[in-house]
């Protein structure tokens, strides 16, 4: 598991929170695509709705005709007609 804090070493070699801690990367891409970096896994699949879990809360997407692609261990794309995304806070 990655470490949760952001120390100074990495502060000085600027490198992204993303890189060195659990925190998610969430990119959107137009209303057809959204990509998860640092995922930790899949809730529940509906071809209407996704929930995806983080190691600080819930993403749910919300559209249809979605469909998750290129699914690694730390990153997973949705693809499809995105209607919708809401962010469940589960950590402070």
């Amino acid at each position: 598991m990655k470490k949760n804090n952001y120390n100074k070493f990495d502060k000085i070699l600027e490198l992204p929170k993303e890189v060195c801690s659990d925190i998610p990367k969430i990119t959107i891409i137009g209303f057809d695509e959204i990509l998860i970096e640092n995922f930790k896994g899949i809730l529940e699949y509906e071809e209407f709705f996704v929930r995806v879990n983080t190691h600080i809360g819930i993403i749910n997407i919300n559209g249809y005709n979605l469909s998750l692609e290129n699914m690694t261990d730390d990153d997973i794309k949705v693809r499809g007609k995105i209607e919708s995304l809401d962010i469940e806070r589960t950590v402070d």
